[in-house]
């Protein structure tokens, strides 16, 4: 038996190993995307204005379920009052169901992945940064 075989039987069976690792991960990703779209689809954030004459719902990806009013909204009649009331409202539930959805989401992706970074930075540059890196290594 030539050194080169046994080079080769080694440098294969490390290769083997790492391909078997790399699949795993992605098996145990794929598997999770189905929990993690449910999750996503169920997920609901609540917030109430300071005074608790606003609530307001909102999905996953922010967009407005619900506005409830208190009946004591009534008695102010401050149109203009109210409108920012249920503005600011709405944005920090929005701003909550983001913080929720990162947390959700990265709770499925490896941590060093060009998606986490994405979701925690807003960086569109991140996802891109890893397919970068990897057509740099190939030239």
């Amino acid at each position: 038996m030539a050194l080169t075989d046994n080079v080769d039987r080694a440098a294969n069976r490390a290769l083997r190993a790492r391909f078997d690792e790399v699949f795993g991960q992605y098996q145990q990703l794929r598997s999770g995307l189905d929990e993690l779209r449910t999750r996503l689809a169920e997920l609901r954030v609540t917030e109430r204005s300071d005074d608790g004459q606003v609530t307001a719902t909102v999905n996953a990806r922010g967009e407005l379920i619900s506005v409830d009013l208190a009946p004591s909204i009534y008695r102010a009649r401050d149109a203009g009052g109210l409108s920012a009331k249920i503005t600011a409202t709405v944005r920090r539930a929005s701003a909550a169901a983001t913080t929720a959805t990162q947390e959700l989401v990265a709770g499925y992706l490896p941590a060093d992945s060009g998606t986490a970074d994405y979701l925690r930075t807003g960086d569109f540059g991140a996802l891109l940064g890893r397919a970068d890196s990897v057509l740099r290594r190939s030239e």
